[in-house]
């Protein structure tokens, strides 16, 4: 699991231009939105697609669902676990 945060933090960077960021800086537990690493809504939408792109996952876009996933890096590593132990 480790690895799998590793690669989506790197994901987020590079889908969002985080440029001045390495996947140290961030906080895997850490909320991604508001007082977290304090993404908005642009960058949930940028994230999706990234996401989907990279591990086929597709998401809704106003789903409360998708706001548990989006909430850290550890609930994303959770989501594309478990879309690759079924797919």
């Amino acid at each position: 699991m480790q690895d799998l945060e590793q690669d989506i933090k790197q994901l987020i960077i590079e889908a969002l231009d985080l440029e001045d960021l390495s996947p140290e800086d961030i906080d895997s537990a850490a909320p991604l939105f508001g007082d977290g690493l304090g993404l908005d809504s642009i960058d949930a939408l940028e994230l999706g697609m990234s996401l989907q792109k990279r591990y086929g996952i597709k998401l809704s876009a106003n789903s409360e669902e998708t706001r548990k996933h989006f909430a850290s890096v550890q609930a994303l590593a959770a989501l594309v676990a478990s879309h690759q132990a079924t797919a």
